[in-house]
């Protein structure tokens, strides 16, 4: 794909071209996490959902899940419909005032959501995650997981941090985190952040008039960073900074991104229909950054010496089963990365290990079908899932 040498705005037709077919086409992508802000989804004046704006962003939903893709859904709103059941003051909020208002308004959220989805004909099932879980191993695992299998099952999961159990100030763009953090956990290819701007400008469009849009930025270098600024409003300078923290976070996991305007109906298909929007590109893929973190980022815990015919499956792109590790080493806990070895002792891979090394080696060399019977709870059938498994070079 061709990439224009600088993020800044095109001077020239050739430039121009250049950036034209650069810009991703919203149908080539396969998984897509979709994050919608507060301020779109709750009319700040009186409190109330915009039933008639979520109903549309729905119908965009369930368009892109009738094409086969993957949708999860990261929605802020819960505090600001809270807050307006609670009559609470129109002043910022102390911490617990913030958890007391999520807790009312997580329930009319998530019933809003549903029932916007189920009118479409697609089932949305809640998580309440919080940037800890996202970031220590036996929880992301565990939040990994689940998401995988409500995408299995064709569910569109509706995200929310858990903001009645937060421990620190509730800052506005953490959702945008949250959401990049989803995107990487998930293995998403596409962000997409609506927002009440339609991408990002070399200076906050209300204040400079001379501020030019940027719709493609290949890379976010210092110069990106700059022109988001440091503290500002919530809708610009400080707004777009969050932003530009979330695409880091998730072109890095191998996601691209995109800022759009949400403020419109069906936000989604107008992107699809070449909205302005600027769109931020991931250097890889997203199985490629997190076998990358695997191989390489992580420090090993523990070796798994394997018989030969596990090697042999795990060289076919088969998870490592119990009944193929010959040999527990080491002390390391679910999620924790570890070697696998094959019977000369050479390094056939690395990878995050589904059991504590207790539970591990009581089940190694034995059926999946008798670990529940061995452990006394249905666990998971592989020791080491091929999603989380890195073969070696030349293995």
């Amino acid at each position: 794909m061709n990439r224009p040498a600088s993020p800044l705005p095109a001077s020239d037709a050739a430039t121009d071209a250049a950036t034209a077919a650069a810009v991703p086409k919203l149908s080539s992508f396969r998984r897509i996490v979709v994050k919608v802000g507060s301020a779109l989804l709750v009319d700040s004046a009186r409190g109330a959902l915009r039933h008639a704006w979520l109903a549309a962003l729905a119908e965009d939903v369930a368009s892109l899940h009738r094409e086969g893709k993957e949708v999860l859904v990261v929605s802020s709103g819960a505090i600001a419909l809270g807050r307006n059941v609670l009559k609470l003051p129109k002043r910022p909020l102390k911490l617990e005032e913030s958890q007391a208002a999520a807790a009312v308004g997580q329930i009319a959220l998530a019933r809003a959501w549903s029932e916007a989805l189920a009118h479409e004909g697609v089932t949305a099932g809640q998580i309440l995650i919080t940037l800890g879980d996202t970031e220590e191993r036996r929880r992301y695992l565990n939040a990994r997981s689940t998401l995988a299998k409500l995408l299995d099952l064709k569910v569109v999961p509706v995200i929310n941090e858990n903001d009645t159990v937060a421990t620190s100030e509730i800052r506005y763009g953490d959702n945008d985190r949250l959401a990049a953090r989803v995107a990487g956990m998930a293995s998403a290819d596409l962000l997409v952040l609506l927002s009440d701007i339609d991408g990002l400008y070399t200076a906050p469009p209300n204040d400079d008039p001379n501020a030019a849009f940027i719709p493609l930025v290949p890379r976010i270098s210092a110069e990106i960073e700059a022109m988001a600024g440091g503290t500002g409003t919530e809708l610009s300078r400080g707004g777009m900074k969050t932003k530009i923290e979330a695409g880091k976070i998730a072109t890095t996991a191998g996601a691209h991104m995109v800022i759009a305007s949400g403020k419109g109906k069906n936000p989604i298909r107008a992107i699809a229909e070449g909205a302005r929007c600027t769109w931020f590109l991931a250097p890889t893929n997203p199985v490629a950054s997190r076998k990358r973190w695997i191989a390489g980022s992580l420090e090993p815990r523990g070796v798994l010496h394997l018989d030969a015919g596990a090697v042999a499956a795990l060289r076919r792109g088969s998870s490592l089963l119990p009944a193929g590790v010959s040999r527990v080493e080491g002390e390391f806990q679910r999620g924790d990365a570890v070697v696998l070895r094959g019977p000369d002792g050479a390094e056939v891979g690395r990878g995050l290990v589904a059991y504590d090394h207790d539970y591990a080696d009581r089940i190694r060399g034995r059926s999946s079908d008798e670990i529940a019977t061995i452990t006394g709870f249905e666990g998971r059938a592989a020791m080491v899932h091929r999603d989380d498994l890195v073969i070696a070079t030349g293995g």
